[in-house]
């Protein structure tokens, strides 16, 4: 007899999977690249009446970090400085030309606010550019015996070029530094900063020589590209350090000089802009402008700051600005004579009291404002004004009083809120013997300082430690400080 046989579906049963002990890892998820910007450097142009410019180094950006632009990679040069590097000038957010790097001056006195200063050619939009290439000479000089020309020689001490010969380098520059294109005849499209272009620009110049500017850099030239340094970086494509980004470079806006006296007259004229009168904006050198320079390779179009009041609007709201500083002149003496420690008690007597009822913290006296300069941007593109408004106050004296009045340097930032009145960003009251405490700050223009398409403010600063540069970011409460060259974080 046959075993009875089990059913199909019971002697196949499911066989039940074990579970692991431990879950597979996931793959790690990759990370986002960051964005990273290129450098962005911020300039000051100084322009004189007869159109000639220089360019004062401020502040430069690499991956959102902000440098002192006059000692940032400065081997030999700043980096800001090198030689075919194209600036934009800006007015407001507005282009008004470009500026193309020559050379770099240096100035070796410690103390001086501009240690380092670019020497270039600024062409304003809709001019013009001169169109002065070389010709080849119809006959090769020398083969001609009726020329009267001195055998070639070389020369030293500070004699003329004619009496040099062709040998010495009429156009200023030698050979022995690779032979390369003078700094500012950059090539279309290339970097402009390679080869013989940076050599120009790394010629360092003194203020205070008495050499011709055009002998001295042409010696420096030779010693720089025939001696490296033992401790020089790899170079990548163009001769270009490779660790060291580049600004913006693009073609020159002039033909480089034929002779080097054009080069000496240029830093000469160069070297007697940037004096302390000039930059207060006073004395006989007022016609001297300091107008912001951009310069990124791949940053973004420049793009309008300009606020449009409807009229009669900024007559008003300058009245409610200048009402502000008068206002914070008083609180700020106020604050002055509550600290301040007399050497002793005074005795209350009549006259006393006529002198304390004197004071102009204690009086209903409003300052007079001098020098007033008020101005409004629209930093956010939302037609909301950012307004700032500096000025000098200064109280009449009292009578029968002869002594000079103390004159209060104010600076004040403000928007206004959504009940239209005016909502204060930023209040500073100095005088010059506060300096110390609170700087004096100048505007000088709205300026793209990190790219991200929103102004900022840039000010001339003057404290006991000199003068410098401060940028700042105006949020909806405060300014926010982004750049101090006189304390960089």
């Amino acid at each position: 007899m046959g075993g009875i046989g089990l059913p199909r579906s019971l002697g196949q049963m499911p066989q039940l999977k074990r579970p692991e002990e431990a879950p597979p890892e996931k793959p790690p998820e990759p990370k986002p690249k960051k964005n990273v910007k290129g450098p962005r450097a911020v300039g000051l142009l100084q322009l004189n009446s007869s159109g000639k410019g220089s360019l004062i180094p401020v502040a430069i950006q690499i991956d959102g970090k902000f440098y002192d632009a006059s000692i940032y990679k400065a081997d030999p040069v700043p980096m800001a400085l090198e030689g075919g590097t194209v600036y934009e000038v800006e007015k407001r957010g507005e282009s008004q030309g470009l500026f193309t790097i020559r050379g770099a001056l240096h100035n070796q006195n410690p103390d001086s606010p501009t240690p380092w200063l670019g020497a270039g050619t600024y062409v304003a939009n809709g001019t013009a550019v001169a169109n002065a290439a070389h010709k080849a000479e119809d006959k090769p000089r020398g083969l001609d015996a009726d020329e009267n020309e001195a055998p070639p020689r070389l020369t030293r001490g500070r004699e003329t070029t004619d009496s040099a010969g062709p040998s010495s380098g009429g156009d200023g520059s030698s050979n022995a530094g690779g032979g390369g294109p003078k700094s500012g005849s950059a090539a279309p499209g290339g970097d402009a900063g390679g080869g013989g272009g940076s050599a120009k620009g790394a010629a360092t110049q003194t203020p205070s020589t008495t050499q011709n500017p055009a002998e001295k850099p042409a010696a420096n030239q030779g010693s720089a590209q025939s001696s490296p340094d033992r401790n020089s970086k790899p170079e990548g494509k163009g001769g270009q350090d490779y660790y060291r980004p580049t600004l913006r470079r693009g073609k020159p806006t002039e033909s480089a000089p034929t002779d080097a006296e054009d080069d000496a007259s240029l830093a000469t004229d160069q070297l007697t802009l940037p004096t302390q009168a000039a930059r207060a904006g006073a004395g006989t050198q007022a016609t001297v402008q300091l107008v912001p320079a951009i310069s990124d390779a791949g940053g973004p179009q420049p793009e309008s700051y300009t606020f449009f009041w409807k009229e009669g609007e900024e007559e008003d709201r300058k009245k409610q600005m200048l009402g502000l500083a008068g206002n914070e002149v008083g609180a700020y003496l106020a604050k002055m004579k509550k600290d301040t420690i007399p050497a002793k008690p005074a005795a209350a007597t009549a006259g006393s009291k006529s002198r304390a009822t004197a004071h102009p913290s204690t009086t209903k006296i409003d300052p007079v404002f001098e020098n007033i300069q008020f101005r409004a941007f629209d930093l956010w593109k939302n037609s909301q004004p950012v307004m700032i408004l500096t000025a000098d106050g200064h109280f009449p004296p009292a009578a029968g009083q002869d002594a000079p009045a103390t004159v209060y340097n104010v600076t004040i930032a403000a928007t206004t809120d959504i009940y239209g009145d005016l909502r204060k960003l930023y209040s500073g009251v100095t005088d010059k013997f506060h300096l110390d405490v609170t700087p004096k700050l100048d505007l000088i223009d709205a300026v793209d300082a990190d790219g991200d398409g929103r102004g900022e403010l840039l000010f001339r600063e003057t404290t006991d430690a000199g003068t410098g540069y401060i940028i700042y970011r105006a949020t909806g409460d405060t300014l926010w400080k982004m750049f101090d060259s006189l304390n960089e974080e």
